[in-house]
């Protein structure tokens, strides 16, 4: 190590203990001189002194190390109990933010310097976050925290393990995918909860569907049906937001196949773009309560207060046994017929997922499947994907979701077929 990196570790460690110390110090600048256990300049002198025992190790050993931090953590400690004796303050904070300054100090002469000053800046952030964080805390239900962890241990612990091949008749059960889609299932219902708490119902529904479209609309159109079963008298608005995010997945195919194959977009376009502005359309008057005798205005945010869970586990988990069931019929069918049959394949796997047989059919198109066909199954991934989520609507939500969705999707896919079955004659044109 060269003088000026030495100097400039040196730096940072010193930078580290004062940007923690303007924070602390900060908040106990109308003390008197003397009266705090530490502040900007005790912060400071921590954060260089880790750096200096961090040199101190380098030099005479780990062991160097570990003594001059004991011994420092100790006489903080002491000193901090000494003022929580006259204060009658419990608070650990300070401590632990002066062994994080001397360890952060020490790991900026020892280790990566981008980690260390990210470290500080992460400390300062937590210590300067605390009114906000306890207010955020303070607004949070038991659910809501009983379901993240359940999310975090569905993504983090039980994914991980699972394995990733096939099972069953025809090796079509795939622990991994499913299991997959069921945490897809249920962060697009959290996330969907969570942007409705931010920005309101009527506002958090549409934007939820719109973005979650983009993902997964089979979760968002499970989810919402859920929400329409429970929250009664928000059918429409429940509805649209899942007619919504069906209008971003006609679109989502439509750009999909066109990034693959540029010369899908002329006979795609059409259909998919209609259908796209018709689900959107039909979506957003749900949403307004047109068709539900109310006004605009009496669908406001205050009218809902309480919105249950974020995610159900139990019909995440039924989803997930369904999905199972769509991809062994998907691949039965696709075993039956061969692999040459497009559109067979297109409708069975299509109750499941778009995305795959939309990627496989653009790459193929022109090739070893005509253009037409291609063009044909990628429409009918679309409709069995939209006949798949009104099965599901009608599984899982109230009766006047699953009807109004079910008109939605109805309207679109038969637009679809309408401007597609045209196009087919206009010259040029020609039916698969």
């Amino acid at each position: 190590m060269d003088v000026f990196d030495l100097f400039q570790r040196l730096g940072l460690a010193l930078a580290i203990g004062f940007l923690i110390g303007v924070e602390r110090g900060w908040h106990e600048r109308s003390e008197a001189e003397g009266s705090r256990t530490a502040g900007l300049r005790t912060f400071a002198l921590s954060g260089l002194l880790g750096g200096i025992a961090g040199l101190l190790g380098e030099a005479l050993g780990d062991l160097a190390l570990g003594l001059i931090f004991i011994g420092f953590a100790a006489a903080f400690a002491a000193y901090k109990w000494r003022e929580a004796r006259h204060e009658n303050d419990y608070s650990v904070t300070v401590v632990v933010a002066g062994m994080l300054v001397f360890a952060l100090g020490a790991y900026a002469m020892i280790g990566d310097m981008r980690v260390a000053a990210a470290g500080g800046v992460a400390t300062a952030a937590l210590l300067v976050s605390k009114n906000v964080l306890h207010a955020w805390l303070n607004r949070l239900s038991w659910a809501e925290i009983r379901s993240a962890v359940v999310l975090a241990a569905m993504t983090f612990v039980a994914l991980p393990i699972l394995p990733d091949r096939g099972y069953g008749p025809f090796k079509a059960l795939n622990p991994y995918e499913i299991w997959l889609m069921a945490v897809l299932i249920a962060a697009v219902s959290f996330a969907g909860y969570v942007v409705i708490r931010l920005v309101g119902q009527k506002r958090g529904v549409l934007i939820a569907g719109a973005a979650g479209g983009l993902v997964a609309s089979t979760a968002v159109t499970l989810d919402l049906a859920r929400r329409s079963a429970v929250e009664r008298g928000r059918d429409g608005l429940f509805a649209g937001g899942a007619a919504v995010a069906g209008a971003v997945m006609f679109l989502r195919v439509l750009v999909v196949a066109t990034v693959i194959d540029s010369a899908l977009f002329g006979d795609l376009a059409l259909p998919l773009g209609a259908a796209a502005l018709v689900s959107g359309g039909i979506g957003l008057a749900f949403a307004s309560g047109r068709f539900d005798g109310k006004r605009s205005g009496e669908h406001t945010e205050e009218t809902v207060a309480d919105l249950g869970n974020p995610f159900d586990l139990l019909i995440v988990l039924r989803f997930a046994a369904l999905l199972g069931l769509v991809m062994m019929v998907a691949a039965a069918l696709q075993a039956w017929f061969g692999p040459d049959s497009a559109v067979w394949l297109a409708a069975a796997a299509g109750l499941a997922d778009v995305d795959a047989i939309t990627l496989s059919m653009a790459r193929l198109a022109g090739g070893s499947v005509p253009m037409d066909t291609a063009v044909l199954a990628i429409l009918v991934v679309a409709g069995s994907n939209s006949l798949s989520k009104t099965v599901m609507a009608l599984l899982a939500g109230s009766r006047a979701f699953a009807v109004r969705f079910a008109a939605a999707m109805a309207v679109s896919i038969a637009v679809a077929v309408m401007l597609w079955w045209i196009s087919a004659f206009l010259p040029g044109g020609s039916p698969a």
